[in-house]
Order: structure tokens, then sequence, then C-alpha cells
């Protein structure tokens, strides 16, 4: 199993002027200690599950071409965009961008948006969820087609774009990967048997995991989809270095469902020590697979 650090609190010793230094640093200790990803959040205000909107939040993309510079290893995502923030195409672009200088590196992470708070406040359109997910789906299409030979015309419902041209290419070919979030059961994972590359579900418990995962079989049997080709990930809330052994026997049990990586959060002010901790972590998690 991998470990990817999920970089999400930006309340941090030092204020505005070290979050910069200290997410460089981050981003480097999770890459010596063994991380196969890093990923941060597509927000604009920090979420009020979690602290308050006052709090600070970066924006995500370019965070990740400045974690790019300082990295050299690590697969780069959000996770995950919000579908509403930017139109597909510059999307396309800008993930494509993050690849290119990345050195192939670059994953879209992408979802149906929830934050309603900052939609309003910021001037962003937030459409009923069922327009959302209509939007999403339009969006893989044509991010497809942006990293296809196929630069013609796009003709949707809500998209409408007269050239798809993505040049440079993406380092990643055919494309870079696509990770869709959530665990809606009739949409996002049908959108994940008809799209994506991976899946990333919360650790809500074996029992609800493992139904997820059945549910997505089904939706993967109607699409013609072979499910062994999506990667299936996970976002833990806890804290695994608290007690190392308790979080090892919890992931073998996910493993046995076919999770193949967790993303672990740094919630301290200290992310730093919490990357460098996760280095007596991941060896011990890379021993553990689906049985």
């Amino acid at each position: 199993m991998e470990l990817a650090l999920h970089f999400m609190n930006f309340t941090l010793p030092g204020g505005s002027k070290a979050i910069g230094p200290t997410l460089a640093a981050t981003a480097q200790a999770a890459e010596e200690a063994g991380c196969s990803t890093f990923t941060m959040m597509d927000h604009w205000f920090q979420m009020e599950q979690f602290a308050t909107a006052q709090d600070p939040m970066l924006e995500g993309y370019t965070s990740l071409g400045f974690v790019a510079g300082k990295t050299e290893r690590m697969t780069l995502s959000l996770m995950v965009t919000g579908v509403t923030y930017r139109h597909p195409g510059l999307l396309a672009k800008i993930v494509t961008t993050l690849d290119v200088v990345s050195g192939g590196r670059a994953m879209l992470g992408i979802g149906a948006a929830w934050y309603e708070r900052e939609h309003l406040a910021l001037g962003v359109p937030y459409p009923p969820i069922a327009e959302r997910f209509e939007r999403l789906e339009e969006t893989l299409q044509i991010c497809n087609q942006m990293w296809s030979d196929n630069d013609g015309p796009y003709d949707g419902k809500y998209y409408h774009l007269a050239e798809t041209l993505c040049h440079p290419e993406p380092v990643q070919q055919p494309r870079p990967k696509i990770l869709i979030g959530g665990g809606g059961e009739r949409k996002t994972l049908k959108l994940v048997a008809r799209y994506a590359d991976a899946c990333n579900l919360f650790a809500l418990g074996i029992p609800e995991v493992k139904r997820k995962l059945d549910i997505l079989a089904e939706h993967c049997d109607n699409e013609g989809r072979d499910m062994a080709t999506i990667k299936k990930t996970m976002n833990y809330a806890g804290d695994p270095t608290a007690d190392v052994d308790s979080f090892l026997t919890e992931m073998e049990a996910y493993a046995k469902l076919g999770i193949a990586m967790v993303d672990v959060r740094n919630q301290t002010p200290d992310p730093v020590a919490t990357a460098k901790a996760l280095g007596a972590i991941v060896p011990r998690l890379a021993q553990i697979g689906p049985s």
C-alpha cells in the first residue's frame, strides 16, 4: 500500500511568510519519507469543519506548481479539483502545465464541488447538484479530448469549445491519470467506472468501504470496465503516527478490500515533523497488499 500526504493546514507559526518555506520543506520531507503522492485541497476559504473560513488557504494549482519545483518523484494532485472553479479547457491546460513542469507527475483529481459559502462569497456560480454532476461529466469528456489527437470542437449542454488545442502535450502519455473523489453511489461511482483511473473514498470503516467498492464493481460491470484497472485510494482522517501498529493493522483490513493508497493529513502546526514521522510508516505500509 502507498502513502500520500495531504497538506491542508496553513495556520502555521510565523504567519504568511512562513507558509511557502514550510510547504516546500513538508513536501521535501514527505518525498524523503517515501510518500508516493502529495495532495492539496481545492478551496479558497479554509473548511469550516476543520477551522474557520478566515484561516489561511492557498490556491491549489499555484501551490502544486511551487511544490513541483521543490520535489522530484511524487505525484502531485488536488484532492480534489472543484468542477465549478475553472472552465474545463483551461483546467486541462492547467493540469498539462503542471505535468510538463513536474516532468510528468501531475494527476487530475476532480469532483463535483460542495463548499457553497466560498462560491457565493467570491461570486462563483453554484448550480444545483444535478447540474454540477452534468458539468463534471462534460469536463471529463473535454479533458480527455484535450489530451487526445482530436483538436476539433466540443459541443455539450454547458460547454462549447471551438477548438480543443493543448500544446505542449502532457509528458505522461496518453494523458495524466484521472482520479474522481467521493463515494456518491448513483453518480460519482458511475463516473469513476466510466472515466477514471482512480477513485478516492473516505475511510468510513471496513463495512462501508466494502459496500462502496461493491457498488463501484456493479457500475464497472454495467460499463464493461475491468474494475482492476481502477486504483482504489482512501482519505484517512486520523493521525497514523499516534499508534503506528494500530494504523497498520487497520490498513491491512482496507488493503484486503483492494485499497492501494491511503492519503493522510497534516493537521498540526508542524507539518514538517509530521512528514518526517511518516518515514517510519512507509516501509511497513509498502509490505501490505491485497490478499
